[in-house]
């Protein structure tokens, strides 16, 4: 993630405290589901420690790994859109530490503080516009680039 998408440098500093009086520290063992791709986005995260896979489910397969988060990076953005409803997956890939945000809680605040909301949604959406960016830029080396997108 790049250093304008994680929370420390997204969010002004006021901004950044107020939702972290929101938040509750919550861990997450290895192989944890965090979040079903189809169900209700009723919450997100922000790593402390550890990484979290983003997934895709592929009928009759395993699920694809999208991409691999760290510390710092939002987890779930599918809260902030309506029909609020998560777009992927997500699984513990190591023990994770993290601060969890009730989604309905972090809404109303939006709601009630304009500034506040506006702070919150240019956040989300660089974080959604950087991993379809990230996504798509490794698909194209995929498909086009002689030795592939290099993934290790």
């Amino acid at each position: 993630m790049t250093s304008t998408t994680t929370l420390a440098a997204a969010l002004p500093a006021a901004h950044r405290e107020r939702l972290m009086q929101l938040a509750r520290e919550v861990s997450f063992d290895v192989g944890a589901r965090l979040f079903e791709e189809g169900r209700r986005a009723n919450r997100f995260w922000i790593i402390r420690t550890g990484t979290v896979a983003l997934d895709l489910h592929v009928p009759g397969r395993r699920a694809a790994v999208i991409e691999s988060l760290g510390h710092g990076e939002l987890v779930g953005w599918s809260w902030h859109f309506p029909p609020y409803t998560w777009q992927l997956g997500a699984e513990a890939m190591s023990p994770v530490r993290a601060y969890e945000f009730d989604a309905d809680s972090v809404r109303a605040l939006c709601a009630q503080d304009p500034e506040f909301g506006r702070a919150i949604a240019v956040w989300v959406g660089r974080v959604v516009a950087h991993r379809l960016f990230h996504s798509a830029r490794i698909r194209l080396l995929d498909l086009y680039a002689p030795y592939g997108s290099g993934s290790r």
